[in-house]
């Protein structure tokens, strides 16, 4: 099975973090699923480095990044993620999405509101702990 290493931004402003969601895929279990912005680490490049590129790119959006969170494992039907994640910040909220079709800033507690990315729940749980304790 083909495994992508890749990367993700837990984006905070103002104590609501960025959540996006994807449009129609080829594979229907990631199809309009929300997620964490990032993507695929190209050859040589750093995760802080990719994360930054990713977002710039996904979304026209500067992040500082901070500590990295949790490494997720997730085996898909059709290919497993290597998941990164990384706490990062926004100075404002204002976006363009180039490749997700919708956008939400919302607080912690609400993000089990959200039909997310199978790879992306165990954030949310450690996100919800953290909060709860």
């Amino acid at each position: 099975m083909k495994q992508i290493n890749v990367v993700a931004a837990i984006i905070f402003n103002k104590n609501k973090l960025l959540c996006v969601k994807r449009g129609e895929s080829k594979y229907s279990y990631v199809s309009n699923k929300y997620e964490f912005p990032g993507g695929k680490i190209e050859a040589n490049e750093t995760q802080v480095a990719a994360l930054k590129r990713e977002v710039q790119e996904e979304l026209s959006l500067n992040i500082e990044v901070g500590d990295k969170f949790i490494t997720v494992n997730h085996n898909y039907p059709d290919f497993s993620v290597r998941l990164h994640t990384y706490l990062c910040n926004s100075e404002n909220r204002v976006i363009t999405l180039h490749e997700h079709i919708d956008y939400k800033w919302l607080s912690t507690a609400d993000l089990e509101k959200l039909d997310w990315a199978a790879a992306d729940i165990p954030i949310i749980d450690k996100l919800m702990a953290i909060k709860s304790n």
